[in-house]
């Protein structure tokens, strides 16, 4: 997001925007993207590496994700039939902000545990 200094961003319940960034941005749809950048999946084989996922929140996202463009759900005839995922074009144009947000909490995990650590001890 562009640093404006000059006005504060407002989000209005209908902001376009805001619905986008929530649909994107939530931790199932970013893991799932990260899961995909290995290339296309099935359905069982992203639950494998998603631990703690239900299938509904599962099927819900990954829904979501198609609905946007993001991947692309293609059935396979075969017996039996199986149903892969995979990232669209515009699904791989997220990956580079997804991995700067993936670096950025390795980088500065041990210091969002000591402001935790501090924030929870003044309770």
């Amino acid at each position: 997001m562009p640093k404006d200094n000059t006005e504060t961003k407002h989000f209005t319940v209908d902001c376009p925007n805001r619905l986008l960034f929530a649909e994107i941005a939530d931790k199932w749809s970013m893991m799932i993207l990260s899961v995909l950048d290995t290339g296309p999946h099935r359905f069982n084989g992203i639950k494998r590496c998603l631990e703690g996922v239900s299938q509904k929140s599962l099927t819900q996202t990954l829904r979501k994700l198609e609905r946007n463009g993001i991947i692309s759900r293609t059935v396979r005839s075969t017996s039996p039939v199986a149903v892969e995922y995979a990232l669209t074009p515009l699904g791989m144009s997220l990956l580079e902000p997804y991995r700067a947000i993936y670096s950025w909490t390795c980088t500065n995990l041990q210091k969002v545990n000591a402001a935790r650590a501090t924030y929870d001890s003044l309770q």
